[in-house]
């Protein structure tokens, strides 16, 4: 019976088979066999159409003596949105004195350095201190044959380099007796992340070959110098390209905003039959979220099921941010309501989307059943949803009180968004006054966005002063528009003010400012 349930668990290939193998070794007593438990969280987290939530329910009524599961639970929380969780799991290990090894120390070592940027509430909350956890897993290696491992040797340069501390890193390096490609490139990135191109060139150069990797590191630096037309001469001149080669191009045009040349350069890559990865679908869901290209993000949605792929972390969250923007609301709630574990990204997507499109009572009740569950705090990015439902709603007095709270209970400065969209509440719905003071006793200079939603305002409201403060303002900052002057125009007409009609009309033919026509862009099927 035991033979026959262990060569079924490696035979799995969906979620569905694994709930049910699950659901037999529980009925005939197997649910805690240390072979059946570890091939089926294996199966769970580490697959592409396995469940992180699964692995975790199946793992959190076992055992932490099984060394091998640890690993495994590890491993999937560096590769997922959370991999604060990987760390904490290493401490469990230590404190139930769980075996450690080898692969223990490079995925927690992966995912300390991880923590530092995957998300902004992570870096706010463990940032700080996450470099010290990694000098104690360092020491801990001492004590260890594991610090002569290769993968550790390299887990350890390349954390240290992300928490800043370039010469430990470096002292790693020059104690390697014997130092891999591998090695040579995680320095080279670690030089180049600090912009020290001089001493990336010269392990560069040492090099008696470059490799794919050193390829994609020189791409990777012309992407961060903002040269994209170095890096595509790089890449053109790859002999050998990877999914990360084309990956990194991708990305690179996304993050300047030449969305259309990712969607094409992702068209190519399919051509040239090289699977697509995860990041590349999150690259160009970005695209596709900015240029309104749903048919392509549709079509890759419908790969994925029929790859019978779990859809979880940073690709749900691109897939309902790409929905949410898209104004198919319907997609992204199918979407989210399908995340097992949802992240605070997840949230913030749906929340931003439900208001950007007008369902203010449902991003605020959303909002609540956030508040309620454990799996995502709030950030600054969830209020600044929050803050623009209530301005839709005109929910005047909710609004006051969540900006509040977002200070009281969450501890959240906030920034220049967050008094743009209090500013755009209160001016939207009347409150003129208290929305001028609320711009004059911001800890911060307001920008332009925040004096020109007054000045629209003041032409729905009729405030004249607060209208001629703003347009002063915005010409301060040479940041006045045709736009700013037809609304100014349209004000003093409406106060039956000709003199000033007729004088910031006169600017506006003396500046040669024309009044630019309006457009619509519609989705022609």
């Amino acid at each position: 019976m035991l033979r026959l349930v262990v060569s079924k668990v490696q035979e799995l290939c969906t979620l569905n088979e694994a709930e049910q193998i699950l659901a037999f070794v529980t009925k005939t007593g197997l649910r805690n066999h240390p072979d059946v438990v570890a091939k089926l969280i294996y199966y769970s987290a580490i697959s592409s159409s396995g469940c992180l939530k699964f692995a975790e329910s199946i793992f959190e009524v076992t055992s932490m003596d099984n060394p091998f599961i640890c690993d495994t639970m590890i491993r999937a929380y560096c590769k997922s949105v959370f991999p604060i969780r990987a760390v904490s799991l290493y401490n469990r290990m230590h404190r139930f004195d769980v075996e450690t090894n080898s692969y223990s120390y490079t995925f927690v070592l992966r995912a300390c350095a991880k923590v530092l940027w995957c998300t902004e509430e992570d870096t706010l909350f463990y940032g700080p201190t996450m470099w010290r956890k990694v000098a104690e897993i360092h020491c801990r290696l001492f004590k260890t044959w594991f610090s002569d491992n290769h993968f550790v040797q390299n887990s350890l340069i390349y954390t240290y380099s992300q928490c800043g501390l370039l010469d430990i890193a470096r002292k790693i390096f020059d104690e390697l007796p014997n130092k891999s490609v591998t090695t040579l490139n995680t320095m080279i990135c670690a030089y180049d992340r600090v912009n020290d191109f001089g001493s990336a060139d010269l392990i560069l150069q040492s090099m008696p070959k470059k490799d794919v990797v050193s390829w994609n590191t020189l791409i990777a630096r012309y992407l961060k110098l903002k040269d994209i037309e170095s890096a595509k001469t790089a890449f053109e001149e790859m002999p050998v390209r990877d999914s990360i080669s084309w990956n990194s191009m991708i990305a690179g045009y996304v993050r300047i905003k030449n969305y259309d040349e990712a969607l094409r350069l992702f068209r190519q890559m399919q051509i040239a039959n090289v699977e697509a990865t995860e990041i590349t679908l999150i690259s160009v869901l970005g695209a596709c979220a900015e240029t309104g290209a749903l048919d392509m993000g549709r079509k890759i949605h419908k790969s994925l099921k029929q790859k019978q792929i779990k859809i979880e972390g940073f690709l749900g969250n691109a897939l309902v941010d790409m929905y949410a923007k898209s104004g198919n609301l319907g997609w992204a709630w199918e979407v989210f309501n399908e995340l097992s574990l949802k992240h605070v990204s997840s949230w913030n997507a749906m929340i931003v989307g439900l208001a950007a499109h007008g369902f203010s009572d449902e991003a605020l009740e959303l909002f609540a059943k956030m508040e309620n569950s454990r799996e995502g705090t709030p950030n600054r990015v969830t209020f600044v949803g929050v803050l623009s439902a209530c301005s839709h709603k005109g929910l005047v007095d909710e609004g006051r009180r969540y900006f509040g709270l977002m200070k009281k209970e969450y501890s959240i400065v906030p920034d220049v968004k967050h008094y743009g969209c209090m500013v755009d509440l209160l001016s939207r719905w009347g409150f003129l006054t208290e929305a001028h003071y609320l711009i004059n006793t911001m800890p911060f200079e307001a920008n332009a966005v925040i004096w020109r939603t007054l000045l629209g305002a003041c032409r729905i409201h009729g405030n004249v002063e607060f209208a001629e403060e703003s347009f002063q303002h915005l010409a301060e900052m040479k940041q006045l528009g045709d736009g700013d002057y037809v609304l100014l125009s349209n004000i003093y007409a409406e106060s039956e003010r000709w003199e000033d009609v007729e004088r910031v009309r006169n600017d506006m033919v003396r500046l040669q400012m024309l009044k630019k026509p309006g457009a619509s862009l519609i989705d022609m099927k």
